[in-house]
């Protein structure tokens, strides 16, 4: 657990469903007061001729479905509003939100696979499969200031990451955090991966020419790295 770290909700967009290459990131400028998980097992509920009733038959887990409620605003009012959309207006940010989750990619010709970030306790791949807009604000000529947005995803999964999802702390999973004060690319390396000698896959993985010097606020990722990758 970490205390007194500010952590925002991540969403990450790849090609394929092995994820192994980010083409963009949806950082959330407000984190959600809440957000809600469906689950839902399927049973046959056939009944035999002449009895009451007969014990129903599982037939199939549904995939997850992960709801997600979020403002977007155009005030620059808002106190810890994330750095790199607090100067853009409502529609800009919402078409950065649409270009991550919602726009079909040129060579997938489907919209992106996705992953939703938020800490350790909220890693979930999926794609997006609603979005509701709802414009709340408006300034005098109409432009929207402010937007409430209703997001659905649906899960998917390999079966070797669910395996591997059992432990939730192990370096062979994703972890996304945004650099704080004080804080150091190599340092978190150390906390995930037990050492700080993987500072340079951390480096390429988030497309970086140094690992020093990385701004406050900064959404950086940490991929699964194999131990026997060359430690320098």
């Amino acid at each position: 657990m970490s205390i007194g770290r500010l952590v925002k909700v991540c969403i990450l967009a790849y090609e394929d469903k092995s994820k192994e290459k980010r083409i963009n990131i949806f950082i959330l400028p407000i984190n959600p007061e809440s957000y809600s998980l469906n689950l839902k097992i399927e049973y046959e509920k056939k009944k035999g001729q002449g009895n009451q009733g007969t014990a129903p038959k599982y037939t199939g887990t549904k995939p997850k479905e992960l709801k997600l409620d979020f403002i977007l605003d155009g005030t620059q009012t808002v106190e810890g509003y994330h750095t790199d959309l607090v100067d853009k207006t409502v529609p800009q940010q919402i078409r950065e939100l649409l270009a991550t989750v919602y726009d079909m990619n040129a060579k997938t010709h489907v919209p992106n696979r996705l992953k939703v970030n938020w800490g350790e306790e909220l890693v979930f791949d999926c794609v997006l499969t609603n979005l509701d807009v709802n414009y709340t604000l408006f300034d005098r000529d109409g432009t929207p200031l402010r937007a409430k947005l209703s997001a659905t995803f649906l899960g998917h999964k390999e079966e070797e990451k669910r395996v591997r999802e059992e432990n939730k702390n192990s370096p062979d999973l994703t972890h996304v955090f945004l650099l704080q004060a004080e804080e150091t690319l190599v340092g978190r390396a150390h906390e995930i991966y037990g050492g700080g000698e993987y500072y340079r896959q951390v480096a390429a993985a988030n497309d970086l020419t140094s690992f020093r010097n990385v701004p406050v606020g900064t959404a950086l990722i940490y991929p699964p790295i194999k131990k026997s990758e060359n430690r320098e």
